[in-house]
């Protein structure tokens, strides 16, 4: 039987070579770093959604209270601290990196920094909107003077 000879091509053939195992971990790296850039927008994205919504269900909470106890109830939006308090009392803090802003009644605000939402035993309110902003994500609270009516947008 004679020896079988190969040629050189054929037995590197086999393999993959080191460079071809880099460019492969390159790219899987490449599209790791781009999935956790995605993902990490999307929660901060549903971190200012989540606080919009309680924001709102505050405000309404407020509203019933005016209209169960028969006397005025104040919404109170700090935004140095990047906080609210509500008809209860509580004060609730919203995650770090939110930007605020309040329209509300001038002669209705408490300091420099506070805004204030007033809601009347009738049910009406001295109306305003408040705006919630994380990067490029951006929320309105509006609050109607009439009705006392929340709702919440996004823009």
């Amino acid at each position: 039987m004679a020896p079988v000879h190969r040629s050189r091509r054929a037995s590197r053939a086999h393999g993959f070579t080191l460079l071809e195992m880099l460019a492969v971990i390159l790219l899987i790296g490449i599209a790791a770093a781009a999935v956790s850039v995605s993902v990490s927008q999307g929660l901060a994205s549903a971190r200012v959604r989540a606080a919009s919504v309680e924001l709102a269900a505050a405000l309404r909470a407020t509203r019933a209270q005016a209209i169960v106890k028969g006397k005025d109830q104040t919404f109170d939006l700090d935004i140095r601290d990047a906080s609210y308090t509500a008809a209860g009392g509580h004060e609730v803090r919203l995650p770090k990196g939110m930007r605020l802003s309040i329209t509300s009644a001038r002669e209705d605000q408490p300091d420099d920094h506070t805004g204030r939402i007033r809601f009347f035993p009738d049910g009406s309110s001295t109306g305003g909107h408040i705006v919630l902003q994380r990067g490029g994500r951006r929320w309105q609270v509006n609050v109607a003077w009439l009705t006392g009516a929340v709702s919440v947008v996004t823009s």
